[in-house]
């Protein structure tokens, strides 16, 4: 059964990425981390996802994130590395996946065979992830994996997630787009955070997104509009395109018939943690 093109890219939007997702927004991440004392929203956010690489400086934080705002970083980290141990959060990240996941899905769902089978998919998939030049990839692979299921799930769509975010920043700076652009180019196609979030988990105020805007206008890629031109979306394609290349080999080696299986198994987790209010209603578009 040949791997049908995109297919990997649609199973990663609907059913893996979201999914690892969840603890972004989730009330039990401020909970787990606060109880460390870590009590900002930036700063949870920064020590969570960046804690498998250390305790890291701002300077690593920002080339491994890519599209958060230098200064933003640095009001918290490395100083966050003095208030817990970076083997503190993980843990504490664990614990609050472990809860969100468990209020969103149920307690049926978090039993079920289905999820189990969800997990070992996922896992099998991270088999032929790479190492090289995934900075974030490669540390969160250092982790254990967990032995719950929805744990082991959630595990290994945090290792998919951040392969192909690391691959998506190769492709990025090829294309020759800085953090901005990227941002405010993937916010035009109506998929990408919306300027509210992006001040709020990125750092960036409204002339910096202004300037961005203005780029790329320069460039031919935004209209006065704001909306992209056709070279914007014929970029914003190339990107994608390009991301899905150096994202390939998981999914090759689970196969067509496992990745639609994934595909479906998330998607139904996905669908069930999204009704149940995981995200904020106004965290994609334009406006």
């Amino acid at each position: 059964m040949t791997l049908e093109p995109r297919a990997a890219r649609r199973a990663w939007h609907s059913a893996i990425n979201p999914l690892h997702s969840t603890v972004y927004f989730s009330p039990d991440s401020a909970k787990e981390l606060g109880a460390l004392g870590i009590t900002h929203p930036v700063a949870v956010n920064l020590a969570a996802r960046s804690a498998a690489m250390g305790a890291v400086g701002a300077g690593t934080v920002a080339a491994a994130f890519y599209n958060y705002r230098y200064d933003r970083i640095a009001r918290h980290i490395p100083a966050v590395w003095d208030t817990a141990t970076p083997e503190q959060v993980i843990a504490a990240r664990y614990r609050a996946a472990d809860a969100t996941l468990r209020r969103l899905l149920g307690p049926e769902t978090i039993a079920s065979d289905e999820l189990a089978e969800a997990a070992e998919l996922a896992l099998r998939a991270t088999e032929a992830c790479s190492r090289h030049g995934r900075a974030l990839y490669s540390a969160h692979a250092d982790l254990p994996t967990p032995e719950e299921p929805h744990l082991r799930l959630w595990h290994a769509t945090t290792l998919l997630r951040e392969h192909r975010g690391d691959g998506h920043v190769t492709a990025l700076l090829t294309a020759g787009l800085d953090p901005l652009e990227a941002l405010v180019s993937h916010s035009a196609t109506g998929k990408g955070f919306s300027p509210k979030w992006l001040k709020a988990t990125r750092g960036w105020d409204q002339d910096d997104l202004d300037a961005a805007s203005a780029r790329l206008r320069e460039r031919g890629l935004l209209d006065e509009d704001g909306e992209l031109t056709e070279a914007g979306r014929d970029l914003r394609e190339q990107l994608e395109a390009e991301t899905d290349r150096l994202d390939a080999a998981p999914y090759a080696h689970l196969g067509a018939a496992g990745l639609a299986r994934l595909a479906e198994l998330g998607g139904g987790f996905v669908l069930k943690a999204v009704t149940a209010g995981a995200f904020p209603g106004d965290l994609f578009g334009k406006a």
